[in-house]
């Protein structure tokens, strides 16, 4: 095919993408014009209200981030406003955009009590000689400060949160920033020793505030720290911390059982940890978790050492559910035809999304071959479904020359896709 009809199938994808920015950016215009402001509170008001067009209308967050900050919290407590919120911290000079990371951090923050719990907390901080760019800079980093109930713990954690940002900057911690007191102690203490060894900010300092227990012990703490450490693991990445995690929370006899279970499956010890390394939480299934995901892949014909296969190459599956492995596999398997060895072959295929990714592809694919442009032979399982969204319209959609063609194929491509 020339490239000049390639070119021409480029331009009219980019339209058609232009298209549907413009229409995105009109239906989300800023909230702070007259119109919007009157349309985003009569919304706020109306039965039609929802978290994430709340999110969407308020701060500007895009429609897929929205959605997931709502379903961390409950939006129809009428016992707080929402807006009381954004306004507490905009009258305390946080910005729009700084707002928003707040509450991508920590979406709680929204369903706080404005009046009696956070304007204290920031009144506080403040009494305390706080700027308004160092108090922003420490909440951006861990809102989740906000948490403490009382004065004196709040102070701990917010000095000790400053201290270390600053210490990014010099390279320095003063070990007399450290709290006394346990569990505060041990907390701060563990702390500093991961960020001495390299550990992202962004990693560590969630940990100042989360509910595991992970960096509030000692001895613990040390020993599990020193296995993963002896492992190999790159204190730099997100999966040291996850793996720390996991030998932390779970005793040496659960290790082995755990090991001896997979070693029932035919797996080798040093596969098992091979396994742990790349997916630290596979240590974290259970014996009954792993016999049903089994059980799931040989019910739907695959055989046993098929299904342990699978475990080995896609070891994520274990944290499927029954029920959606089974509608992906049966629409692969039944409505695509391709063979359950592809399965075996390619099983990320089953962490993919059914709606954004499997199904309006694969409709792409079946409208090719019913119109007889792919030949006889349907496309390999990685051709269709791992490359990007643009690679696959390029590879099945733009190279056609018919442009009424094209446009059938990109509206079954994008009809009942969820809007990314």
């Amino acid at each position: 095919m020339s490239s000049s009809l390639i070119l021409r199938g480029r331009r009219r994808f980019f339209e058609l993408q232009r298209w549907r920015h413009l229409r995105f950016a009109v239906q989300n215009a800023s909230p702070f014009s007259s119109a919007t402001a009157s349309g985003a509170s009569a919304s706020r008001k109306g039965p039609n209200f929802t978290g994430s067009t709340y999110l969407v209308e308020s701060l500007g967050f895009t429609t897929k981030l929205a959605e997931s900050i709502s379903r961390k919290v409950n939006f129809k407590d009428n016992k707080v406003n929402p807006d009381s919120v954004l306004d507490l911290f905009r009258t305390h000079g946080f910005t729009d955009s700084q707002i928003s990371s707040i509450i991508t951090g920590y979406p709680q923050v929204l369903i706080a009590d404005a009046e009696r719990s956070l304007a204290p907390k920031l009144t506080f901080l403040k009494s305390r000689g706080a700027s308004t760019s160092e108090l922003t800079e420490v909440l951006i980093k861990v809102p989740k400060i906000l948490v403490s109930k009382k004065d004196k713990a709040l102070s701990v954690y917010y000095d000790f949160v400053k201290d270390i940002i600053e210490a990014d900057k010099s390279s320095k911690l003063s070990p007399s920033s450290l709290p006394r007191g346990i569990p505060q102690e041990n907390k701060m203490r563990n702390i500093s020793v991961l960020r001495e060894l390299g550990v992202p900010q962004k990693l560590f300092l969630t940990l100042l505030k989360s509910d595991v227990q992970l960096v509030c012990g000692k001895e613990r703490f040390e020993e599990s720290l020193k296995k993963v450490l002896e492992m190999g693991f790159d204190p730099t990445t997100p999966r040291f911390v996850e793996a720390l995690r996991m030998i932390y929370a779970l005793s040496d006899k659960t290790i082995k059982g755990r090991v001896e279970i997979y070693r029932g499956l035919g797996l080798a010890v040093e596969e098992v940890w091979t396994i742990f390394k790349k997916w630290p939480i596979f240590l974290g299934y259970s014996e009954k978790n792993i016999a049903d995901s089994v059980e799931t892949f040989i019910a739907l014909g695959f055989s046993r050492d098929e299904s342990v296969l699978i475990v080995k190459r896609f070891p994520q599956c274990l944290g499927l559910s029954a029920e959606l492995v089974k509608k992906k596999t049966e629409f692969l398997v039944e409505e695509m035809d391709w063979p359950l060895k592809a399965l075996v072959s390619n099983p990320q295929v089953l962490g993919l999304s059914m709606e954004k990714r499997i199904v309006p592809r694969c409709n792409v694919i079946k409208a090719l071959m019913t119109k007889g442009l792919l030949g006889s032979k349907l496309p390999s399982v990685p051709s269709v479904l791992y490359c990007t969204n643009d690679t696959f319209l390029e590879r099945y959609v733009m190279k056609h020359d018919d442009e009424q063609l094209v446009a059938e194929l990109m509206g079954i491509f994008t009809r009942g896709r969820v809007s990314t």
